[in-house]
């Protein structure tokens, strides 16, 4: 394999140079998007410096605690995204979310580290850090898809419900047929990548890695390996969320109300 080629500071500007190249093009072409493309590098490079100089201290130390803490902050950070992507006029929603979502990231991560990579330690950041962020970062949207689809469903179909609670249904029974196209909502864009993965598009997590030198087999079985935690992440995530927002719509009466 070749040396790793490095990028520095000037890379970096001559990088930069695509996006004022597009604003151009934006200008030239009256698109209103200038202004955009400028916020949105702006932030790209800020917080992925950021993010960065976060990943070279908790790696450096390499310290449960601190790995925790940093797994911690980009759950509920990934709640808070999902939970504004969800009819707000659900009350307490976000820690229900926020649950869900550690315990399907918590779920995958265990198999995953103690069954496939099995690392020299549990908390190693190497792997650790980055599965869990493309975990969370896919179950934040097949939690977000499916409760969407759930809750604007459920206010639209609220006839046949009470239809079907009157005829003698649990509140359950009343909704598993939209709960479970909720899911299914929430799992299209796994189902979507993995169908064609390889093919259509070539994952940038496989491309990383060949750039960093690894071997392309050993690249191709992390990819599917981390195909695999996503399939199995976005359907116990959806699959929660969905079960939680569906207590929200009923009361002790197995009445259905709408908040």
């Amino acid at each position: 394999m070749d040396t790793l080629i490095e990028l520095d500071g000037i890379d970096i500007l001559l990088a930069l140079g695509m996006v004022a190249i597009a604003i151009g093009i934006s200008l030239w072409q009256g698109l209103g998007l200038a202004g955009q493309l400028a916020l949105a590098a702006g932030r790209t490079i800020l917080q992925l410096l950021v993010v960065g100089v976060l990943l070279e201290t908790i790696f450096a130390w390499e310290t449960p605690w601190l790995v925790l803490a940093a797994i911690a902050l980009m759950l509920t950070i990934a709640s808070i995204v999902a939970r504004n992507r969800i009819d707000k006029r659900l009350p307490k929603l976000l820690p229900l979310i926020w649950g869900s979502l550690w315990l399907s990231t918590a779920l995958t991560l265990i198999y995953t580290t103690v069954l496939v990579i099995r690392p020299p330690t549990w908390y190693d950041p190497q792997y650790l850090i980055p599965l869990a962020g493309i975990v969370m970062g896919n179950s934040m949207n097949a939690a977000a898809i499916a409760g969407e689809r759930l809750t604007s469903t459920i206010r639209n179909c609220q006839l046949d419900i009470e239809t079907h609670l009157s005829l003698g249904a649990s509140p359950q029974q009343a909704v598993a047929q939209y709960r479970k196209q909720a899911i299914r909502a929430g799992l299209i864009p796994t189902l979507n990548a993995m169908m064609v993965v390889g093919i259509v598009t070539l994952p940038g997590i496989v491309t990383g890695q060949l750039l960093s030198g690894i071997s392309p087999l050993n690249a191709v079985a992390y990819q599917i390996l981390i195909m695999f935690m996503l399939a199995f992440t976005t359907l116990i995530a959806a699959s929660l969320v969905t079960h939680a927002i569906c207590k929200q719509f009923f009361n002790a009466a197995a009445q259905l109300i709408l908040p």
